[in-house]
């Protein structure tokens, strides 16, 4: 196990307080917990992807990236009267 999956494990257990937000408390809260945790989920993966030298599987934490900027225009949109 080497430095970047070790960081990769840290940054993922960061997403546990980032549920709590997701289930709990107002729609900000929510929206708020949705966007930690995407960025979060991203940056896992990017470093899970270096750490195992599987650099072509680079696009799969870039192609979430422009879906979870959609999500929250959706979210947002839909809820908009909420915020």
């Amino acid at each position: 196990m080497n430095l970047w999956m070790c960081a990769g494990v840290a940054v993922s257990a960061a997403l546990l307080p980032c549920a709590d937000m997701c289930l709990r408390g107002p729609v900000e809260r929510r929206l708020a917990g949705m966007e930690m945790t995407a960025f979060l989920v991203i940056f896992a993966m990017v470093l899970f992807t270096v750490g195992r030298h599987r650099l072509p599987f680079i696009d799969l934490p870039l192609a979430l990236m422009v879906m979870s900027c959609g999500g929250t225009f959706v979210f947002v949109r839909f809820l908009g009267r909420h915020l």
